[in-house]
């Protein structure tokens, strides 16, 4: 009984520690990727436990979310694995803060940092502002491409703002430029209304970090469709694509939490947003940013009578 009764105990010990070390590590982090002489990028991930087994989920940087297969306690260190033959190795937080490496079929890569990712719990505001536009229709005044830029295909062109990225059949497109406003927000009301091809793609980022989904990926999965919050929550069962025609989104967003309207239609009520979608342009959660509309998937996307009203003061 003696020689059985030590190894029990002392893995119980185990797992209580690992269980403790494991706690400073749980919750949801704003994480950025350093490559060796690369531009840093964005990713998120939520750390949790159940019944003394630790999971999760993670948001690569592009695409969307996916579980946690695997992650463990190693001394000080917490080891996740984030996607095939690829794993972060954590330290313990200090400071709200995380630091790391990542791992690729055991090679070290990239730096990783991370900060909790704020609770943005902030009340309705009383007041908003009288709307007004931020694209003009005239011209691209108070919006500038990013990405591809070499490959701008964005223009105002008869009061709409148009990504000129035509399919071609049996050709792959050349990926295009996106585009964002110069000016950043916080919270907002904004009223967009957008005519996407049959079988275009685009999106509209809110500060740049939270995807409503426009057009279609194919059918596959509800939360890529027209008026997902990409990833997260899809569009109400049985809507329609509306594909060919104009379109009307009316959004509100204070803190991380937001509310959707298609065409006066209910599509998310006051739900929270986890954290960034795929495509991000930043993971500063507690800080304001652009809008910005994708125009690197294929399709003549039009958007027009974009207005914002932000909260008075």
């Amino acid at each position: 009984m003696k020689i059985l009764f030590v190894p029990v105990l002392a893995a119980a010990l185990a797992f209580t520690a690992n269980a403790q070390d494991s706690k400073a590590f749980l919750g949801r982090w704003d994480m950025t990727v350093i490559p060796d002489g690369g531009k840093p990028y964005p990713q998120w991930i939520e750390l949790t436990e159940t019944g003394g087994k630790l999971g999760g989920r993670v948001q690569p940087r592009g695409g969307a979310w996916h579980e946690i297969t695997e992650a463990h306690v190693d001394g000080k260190k917490l080891v996740v694995t984030v996607g095939e033959d690829t794993a972060w190795e954590l330290i313990s937080p200090s400071a709200g803060k995380l630091t790391g490496v990542q791992k690729h079929a055991g090679v070290t890569g990239p730096t990783l940092t991370g900060v909790k990712a704020p609770t943005l719990d902030r009340p309705m505001p009383k007041q908003w502002t009288a709307p007004r536009a931020i694209f003009n229709g005239k011209d691209l005044t108070g919006w500038e491409p990013i990405g591809n830029v070499d490959n701008n295909r964005w223009v105002a062109r008869n009061g709409e703002l148009v990504n000129d990225n035509p399919e071609v059949v049996g050709q792959k497109p050349r990926p295009a430029a996106n585009i964002k406003t110069t000016e950043k927000f916080q919270d907002f009301k904004l009223h967009i209304e957008v005519n996407c091809p049959e079988g275009g793609n685009s999106g509209i980022y809110m500060r740049g970090r939270y995807e409503l989904q426009v057009g279609t990926e194919g059918g596959k999965l509800p939360s890529h469709e027209m008026g997902a919050i990409y990833s997260y929550y899809p569009p109400p069962a049985g809507s329609e694509l509306g594909l060919g025609k104009w379109t009307t989104f009316d959004v509100t967003l204070v803190g991380r939490h937001v509310t959707v309207l298609r065409d006066g239609k209910m599509y998310h009520d006051n739900v929270e947003l986890p954290g960034i979608t795929g495509g991000a342009l930043d993971s500063n959660e507690a800080e304001p940013g652009p809008f910005y509309l994708q125009g690197d998937h294929h399709g003549v996307i039009a958007y027009r009578n974009i207005t914002i009203s932000v909260p008075k003061k």
